[in-house]
């Protein structure tokens, strides 16, 4: 028997039921120490778990503070005995008026090993972290994005900010889309300028942050056109040409997908966008278009999604689209060496036996592994895409808003979907189970007037803990009340329902919503304030949609933070929570679900991440994930 033999059957062994399945390559993070000050006037510190940490390893935690008038610094432990069942520590004895430092050391069978980088906490009371912006004229921060792009292990901003904007359906000239890399401090790494070939608006300019290929610092990927132009001020195409037309829609020229450099923003690699608006044609015709994509003026045509999945199990591909109300067009491509290459492709309108998949897709999607056999597949609304490009299933319920994929139902196997159709049908709300598609229970949509078009939100969090699984509820369209997992009504009354966070101590989530954190009060079926942004000059993004610039795990221990612009466009807010936990989890960056989900969460109407476990009331500690970490390459 050959050795390349022996290694495939060695690689489909089966041991308890389960397939060895190829490590994932994820980024390096560091500890991720964080500290902030609550509304007594103590000092909250948290930092990272890690994955791999030994169920042993301990912390002692110090504090310094340096005094460079006179020369002088104290150093003091503020533990009596290492750290073991928590990442998280209540300081008390802080003065106000001190600058401090905070850092913990690792403890090895008594020993002190490895040191994390300081956390400077200057002087001040302020609930959040401050990120000054260079902020263009006329332009104001939208979504954000995280990634390490320089290697070190900590997080920088990619920050998308617009100028005017339009959504597909809204004729005018939009601004180009501009995009600014930020280091925590505030160091502005470098803008990318799109320029007037690419329209912006929240279904036209996705962005994905992630290291591609595997060297330990994240690229960045766009769609582009003539006239952009990279981080050092090389042009992409032609700058000269201007393919707007009389009703600033861009409806001709060429189009390019192009991945960028995380650390300069330099255009590394650039190529044409698949699919073009009509194969064959650089300015097809209004009856070409309708005839591809449904209508001719650059509505369904011009909707477009982007996410990153593991296909192969062990290194992402990035995956870019197009149209979701009709044709359907997914590309999936992979960035190795320096070039891009198309992996695979996958059209709803081609061949036949794809029609069932065609106008399927949402506003948004998600990237799980649905049949846990160790690759990404693409949830895209209604319809999920195997990872080897080919159709798992289809649904054929339709296109929603609002879509959420993790292990919503814990006394089941495996994952599901909870999903929303934007039209009055049987199917309103739904779960669905997210290996086969089967419809577990649906909830039908009222019409209740003239006007509407359906569900415009769905959300599906554990807010409790009385009831297994996950809590479903929507906005609008008839269906009122809160449904429990199995689809069984359990309360009139809602919270918001837009977004969650993982906020206080315990495992239930918190409701995020505009600027505002809320606490479910189960018990009297209302909500309590945990934490109002708006109070510190903070505003929400993209209208009704309300959200921030970002929600996710980036510092500190397992809970969420969230980032918010301030009225003046001037400055990032970072908020993290000042509550402890006895708790103790690996980030959740390192859990390969969530992370994608961060990556995504960008995409057009933004989504809050899911974990590829359950993570709820009655929960069991997470699954170790199956991956490796990436040392960056100087």
């Amino acid at each position: 028997m050959s050795i390349r033999k022996l290694f495939l059957i060695l690689t489909l062994i089966v041991i308890d039921g389960m397939v060895i399945h190829a490590q994932r390559q994820m980024e390096y993070l560091d500890r991720g120490v964080v500290a902030i000050r609550n509304s007594e006037g103590n000092v909250f510190v948290s930092w990272r778990s890690l994955y791999n940490d030994a169920p042993t390893l301990a912390f002692n935690l110090y504090r310094s503070n340096g005094d460079l008038k006179n020369g002088s610094d104290k150093t003091v432990k503020l533990n009596d005995k290492p750290i073991t069942r928590t990442t998280n520590f209540l300081d008390k004895t802080a003065s106000p008026q001190v600058d401090y430092s905070y850092y913990v050391v690792n403890v090895v069978k008594g020993k002190e090993r490895e040191s994390s980088r300081h956390f400077v906490l200057n002087q001040g009371a302020l609930p959040y972290l401050s990120i000054p912006l260079q902020t263009p004229a006329g332009y104001s921060p939208n979504d954000g994005s995280v990634a390490d792009l320089d290697g070190d292990g900590q997080y920088e901003i990619v920050l998308h900010q617009t100028g005017r904007a339009r959504d597909n359906s809204q004729a005018g000239i939009t601004d180009p889309p501009v995009f600014q890399a930020y280091k925590l401090d505030g160091t502005l790494l470098w803008s990318i300028n799109l320029g007037k070939n690419i329209r912006d608006g929240a279904h036209y300019t996705q962005f994905m942050v992630y290291d591609l290929d595997g060297d330990g610092r994240a690229e960045i990927a766009m769609k582009t056109a003539d006239g952009s132009i990279d981080g050092k001020g090389k042009v992409v195409g032609d700058s000269t040409k201007d393919w707007r037309n009389d009703r600033g829609y861009i409806l001709s020229g060429p189009e390019y997908l192009t991945i960028f450099d995380g650390l300069t923003g330099v255009a590394l690699a650039t190529t044409e966008f698949i699919p073009p608006r009509y194969p064959g044609s650089l300015a097809p015709t209004t009856e070409q278009l309708k005839e591809m994509w449904g209508d001719g003026y650059g509505n369904r045509m011009d909707r477009f999604l982007g996410a990153i999945a593991y296909l192969d199990g062990k290194m992402p591909s990035l995956i870019m689209t197009r149209g979701y109300y009709t044709r359907t067009y997914l590309t999936a491509w992979d960035y190795r060496k320096g070039k891009l290459t198309k992996r695979w492709a996958f059209d709803s309108d081609d061949p036949e036996s794809n029609r069932p998949y065609r106008g399927q897709g949402n506003h948004n999607l998600s990237v799980a592994d649905v049949d846990a056999d160790g690759k990404d597949e693409i949830v895209f609304g209604a319809m999920t895409i195997d990872d080897n490009g080919k159709g798992l299933y289809s649904t054929g319920l339709g296109h929603g808003d609002a879509l959420h994929v993790t292990d919503i139902d814990p006394t089941r196997p495996g994952l599901e979907v909870f999903d929303i159709q934007e039209r009055f049908d049987d199917a309103g709300a739904h779960l669905t189970d997210a290996k086969t598609g089967e419809v577990l229970w649906k909830k039908p949509s009222i019409k209740a007037g003239e006007d509407g078009e359906g569900p415009g939100r769905g959300l599906a969090l554990d807010i409790d803990p009385r009831y297994p699984g996950y809590e479903c509820w929507v906005a609008g369209a008839g269906i009122s009340g809160m449904f429990d997992c199995k689809g069984n009504k359990i309360a009139e009354t809602t919270p918001a329902c837009n977004m969650g966070i993982l906020w206080d101590g315990d495992v239930l989530s918190e409701i995020l919503n505009s600027t505002n954190i809320d606490k479910w009060d189960y018990t009297n079926a209302k909500t309590v304030r945990l934490l109002d942004a708006s109070q510190f000059n903070c505003r929400s993004n993209n209208g009704t949609k309300a959200n921030p610039v970002l929600s996710a795990d980036i510092l500190g221990d397992w809970r969420e933070e969230v980032i918010y612009k301030t009225a003046d466009n001037k400055e990032l807010r970072v908020f993290t929570t000042s509550i402890p936990t006895d708790h103790k989890f690996y980030t959740l960056m390192q859990d390969p679900q969530y992370r994608l989900s961060i990556a995504w969460q960008n995409v057009a109407y933004n989504q809050p991440p899911h974990t590829s476990f359950y993570f709820g009331e009655g929960m069991k500690n997470p699954p170790k994930p199956k991956i490796v970490i990436t040392k960056p390459v100087k």
